[in-house]
């Protein structure tokens, strides 16, 4: 049996496995496709041979060990940025074991290189007072402002990852009672999420102001393009930044788009909300992932305690294009 190329091999990975049978995001494609535009160059590089003239028999384990190992020392990634490497590497070794028999022992031997445990930072979260303080900050006179502000508030309402929200188009939407959005998740699952009478009203306006047709993206940039989560990220830092003046424990808080999905999860818990609801509200796939939340709202809880008891102690999927340069091929997807 004549083995694939590595090109065709790639090539068949990001076009049929992630696209067609896993469905991934786009998102995620695109992670997988920088982490095999690192690797190939890293192998190459050692190999001091061209990207077109490697073959799979050159990614041996002690390959992606060393390729891990530059991450770590050179380019002083993080452990979670070393560890989604990895699982680009681990998924596309995954399809080649589907894909060529006689190469399982080398995509077993890759399968066995472990992900590095991480503790998990503290959470970080708002409370109603700085998300007030922050929803205050954008001017809704301008244009900018007053989508800035509906986008805030639809964050706040929904709990939503941001490129969920900057995907929302007119038509996911159901202004009448009871509202409703619908919004694509990770995996392109889909989900229900209910919406308050205020942020439909904020909503509406800000349509009324710039309409946008069905299938368009509702929060865009001057030209009409939609917004990227990089820009949202700024301009919240600089809402937080003027907020911060107001609310003085902003300042001691890195608050970003996903802080909103935070404070979401936190307070629906500190409600009563059961964690399963919350779990299908904010479109997790576990469980655990939710329970986060519940153990950041029970620490919540023992600080305050320890504040007023005086006997505790402190204490789609992408196109494959014929190219000869694997590089090149990657960067259209």
């Amino acid at each position: 049996m004549k083995s694939s190329s590595l090109a065709t091999l790639l090539h068949a990975f990001f076009h049929e496995w992630m696209g067609s049978q896993r469905n991934l995001s786009r998102h995620t494609v695109c992670s997988y496709r920088d982490s095999w535009k690192l690797f190939l160059r890293f192998t190459s590089k050692r190999h001091r041979r061209a990207i077109t003239k490697l073959s799979l028999t050159d990614l041996q384990a002690g390959e992606v060990l060393a390729f891990l190992e530059y991450l770590e020392k050179e380019r002083k990634v993080s452990i979670g940025t070393r560890n989604c490497r990895l699982a680009a590497i681990h998924s596309f070794f995954t399809f080649v074991a589907h894909r060529e028999p006689l190469a399982i022992a080398q995509c077993a031997e890759i399968a066995r290189i472990p992900v590095k445990k991480t503790s998990r930072p503290a959470m970080c979260y708002l409370d109603a007072e700085e998300i007030t303080a922050i929803l205050r900050e954008p001017d809704r006179s301008s244009l900018e402002g007053q989508r800035d502000h509906a986008l805030l508030a639809f964050l706040y309402n929904t709990g939503a990852r941001i490129q969920e929200a900057l995907d929302v188009c007119p038509r996911a939407i159901r202004f009448d009672s009871p509202a409703q959005v619908e919004l694509l998740g990770k995996g392109r699952k889909s989900r229900i999420c209910p919406l308050w009478p205020e942020t439909v009203a904020i909503l509406e306006a800000l349509l009324r102001r710039q309409p946008r047709a069905d299938d368009e993206p509702i929060f865009v940039n001057r030209y009409g393009q939609p917004l990227g989560a990089a820009g949202v990220r700024f301009k919240l830092k600089q809402y937080v930044q003027a907020a911060a003046q107001h609310v003085p424990s902003l300042a001691t808080k890195r608050v970003t788009p996903h802080t909103w999905r935070h404070s979401v999860g936190v307070q629906l818990v500190a409600a009563g909300v059961d964690v399963t609801v919350i779990r299908n509200w904010l479109g997790h796939a576990r469980l655990d992932t939710t329970n986060h939340y519940a153990r950041a709202n029970l620490e919540t809880k023992r600080k305050a305690l320890e504040q007023v008891d005086p006997t505790t102690k402190p204490g789609k999927p992408p196109r494959w294009r014929q190219n000869p340069d694997l590089l090149s091929w990657l960067d259209s997807l």
